[in-house]
């Protein structure tokens, strides 16, 4: 301000404009201020203009903007709706979205993310009208998200991943696994790995009855931590015992039971239902009783591991091949009573096997005395029924009637 002050008050210079026939002279301070006034109108008058042309394009874009934003709130409204169990207003909401994206493409707009709004869009509808039961419905969204996410570039592959896997876990839904084993194996075979394509897969693989798949994926699961220990440890067991149901023969059994890895066969209940199951088939007990090994080691060193029923099952199989024992298990099976005396399982096992083997008298002995202790209904009664066997062996009506009696009063156990 000091500097325009002194410039402006020490400066004498005029200028003259000749306009014929007149002469006019004017400061020097005045042009310059008429020329820094005549600039400052010249601007406003031009911004004037510029903003008065753009209205049209700002009333656009502010009519753009109102649509994309409700296109966003319709997405996410039809999300809450669909969460909340209120799927018809989610399908309403999802073809609002729909809606308002066909506006704004017929408005010549380019959304970023236009495809994958059409996608999800499309699956937010399908999912409402999958839960409405409306499959047809279901299925032309279904067809038009696919169609959209298989269309390259600006869409990211877990789109149509995620689709897919959609529409794998809506075949599960419709009781239909051929389709969703279809609909998985379309997929990459890194995404087929995933936690959740495995568990879709393990679901389509028991409907479709195919046991050894089912195995196969849980234990891919189990090797993913996708269930916990003891989960993982109930559905693998489970299906090794329906894998082994499934042999109708003793070939089949064979088969299936080296399918099985090794700690597999070392579970206490598939082992023995596989010898069930060997003597169900009439086939090679000796190979059951292999079978059988690891499960009666166990059972001679921690007794504490094996449930009371599991006892009774694996002295059950044991049982069915007492005709054909060799000598090995049959000091197996007299070092394990020796070792617990009291275990009326045991005692029952031992003298069913001294009675196999014609020792009248030990077998007695030893069945009396599980007769007295077993709470297990089938082998008391297979117990009394020995006994009355060898008493009619005997000829000794008296203790035979006895022993019927006993056999027959099972409720009293």
């Amino acid at each position: 301000a000091a500097a325009v002050a002194l410039f402006a008050g020490n400066n004498q210079g005029t200028i003259t404009v000749f306009w014929p026939p007149w002469r006019v002279d004017l400061s020097l301070n005045l042009v310059l201020l008429l020329l820094a006034g005549t600039f400052v109108l010249l601007y406003a008058a031009l911004r004037a203009l510029a903003a008065l042309f753009s209205l049209p394009h700002q009333a656009r874009q502010w009519r753009v903007q109102q649509k994309e934003r409700a296109l966003h709130a319709a997405l996410l409204d039809a999300m809450v709706q669909l969460m909340a169990g209120r799927f018809s207003r989610a399908r309403r909401a999802a073809m609002a979205a729909l809606a308002q994206e066909r506006t704004l493409e017929a408005l010549d707009v380019e959304l970023p993310q236009a495809r994958q709004l059409r996608v999800l869009s499309h699956l937010l509808a399908a999912e409402s009208a999958q839960s409405l039961q409306d499959r047809a419905a279901r299925d032309a969204h279904l067809q038009q998200a696919l169609n959209e996410s298989a269309e390259r570039g600006g869409l990211s592959p877990e789109t149509r991943e995620g689709v897919q896997l959609r529409s794998a876990r809506w075949a599960l839904e419709d009781r239909d696994p051929a389709a969703a084993l279809a609909r998985l194996k379309e997929l990459p075979q890194g995404v087929q790995r995933r936690t959740l394509a495995l568990r879709l897969h393990l679901k389509a693989a028991r409907q479709e009855n195919r046991t050894l798949e089912a195995l196969q994926t849980a234990r891919l699961l189990a090797k993913h931590r996708a269930f916990s220990e003891s989960a993982a440890r109930s559905i693998v067991r489970g299906l090794a015992l329906e894998l082994l149901s499934g042999a109708h023969d003793a070939a089949q059994l064979v088969r299936a039971w080296d399918d099985l890895e090794p700690v597999e066969r070392q579970m206490p209940e598939v082992a023995i239902h596989a010898a069930q199951r060997m003597v169900a088939l009439q086939g090679d007990l000796a190979v059951a009783r292999g079978w059988l090994l690891p499960v009666w080691e166990r059972m001679a060193s921690r007794p504490e591991d094996l449930g009371a029923g599991l006892r009774v099952k694996l002295v059950l199989a044991l049982e069915a091949g007492l005709a054909s024992v060799d000598a090995d298990w049959l000091a197996r099976i007299e070092a394990a009573q020796r070792s617990d005396p009291r275990d009326a399982t045991l005692q029952y096992l031992a003298g069913m096997a001294c009675m196999k083997r014609q020792l009248w008298g030990k077998a007695q002995q030893l069945l009396s005395q599980a007769g007295t202790s077993l709470q297990d209904v089938t082998l008391y009664r297979r117990a009394w029924r020995a006994l009355a066997e060898l008493a009619e062996a005997r000829d000794d009506a008296l203790q035979a009637t006895a022993a019927w009696k006993r056999a027959a009063q099972i409720d009293d156990v």
